[in-house]
């Protein structure tokens, strides 16, 4: 899509009413809804951490966004695709900045580059035990991706055009650290599965656009 058409349209974003756990359980793995029916949640203490989807023109002006794959160490969320983001710091003074600084110093994009146009639903996840805040951003140019050594594999630049495609949904039998051989709903991108929790907010991410594209 022509990322001029793309950023006329996305003010119509704010407008949105969101589709939350409904968009999200279409792309929960059968583990996950079976944790989320467990109550009382905020007894966990679980720690709160943003992650950032942002949208900007590549150099045909098309529309893309970025996913990163982290690399591979002894954590949960190894070798797995997921949105630039992380954990909330103490000098951050609210959610959108950690969205932002994580954005950042993940894929070197500048927080001043961005421009945050839609909040998403929290989600909580289980594994990392964290409440995970979701944004939407644009940039009006194309950005220099440069991946955090210590912490990201590869940088991938979505073509908003595969995403919005319905081709792009797949199932997948996947072992992680924490269950084996499980089928999960997923998104193929980029050559990538993208499941779980990145794929949950992806599912709504992806229903709010088709409102306004």
């Amino acid at each position: 899509m022509d990322f001029q058409e793309f950023k006329c349209k996305s003010p119509k974003l704010k407008k949105i009413n969101l589709p939350g756990e409904d968009a999200h359980y279409k792309l929960a793995p059968l583990l996950r809804l079976k944790e989320l029916e467990k109550p009382n949640l905020q007894k966990k203490e679980p720690s709160q951490a943003a992650v950032m989807a942002v949208f900007y023109p590549d150099e045909d002006a098309k529309t893309r966004f970025v996913l990163i794959l982290r690399k591979t160490y002894k954590g949960v969320h190894s070798n797995q695709v997921g949105f630039p983001g992380g954990r909330v710091e103490e000098e951050d003074r609210d959610l959108e900045e950690t969205a932002l600084r994580e954005t950042e110093e993940e894929v070197g994009i500048p927080q001043r580059d961005i421009r945050v146009v839609k909040k998403m639903t929290q989600i909580y996840i289980p594994p990392s035990n964290f409440w995970v805040q979701p944004y939407i951003g644009i940039m009006d140019k194309t950005p220099v991706l440069v991946p955090q050594e210590s912490e990201v594999e590869a940088v991938l630049e979505i073509a908003l055009e595969d995403f919005l495609s319905d081709s792009c949904l797949t199932r997948q039998t996947l072992s992680t650290s924490y269950a084996k051989n499980i089928e999960v709903p997923a998104f193929l991108l980029s050559g990538h599965v993208v499941w779980g929790a990145t794929a949950m907010m992806l599912s709504e991410m992806k229903e709010i656009l088709k409102q306004v594209l």
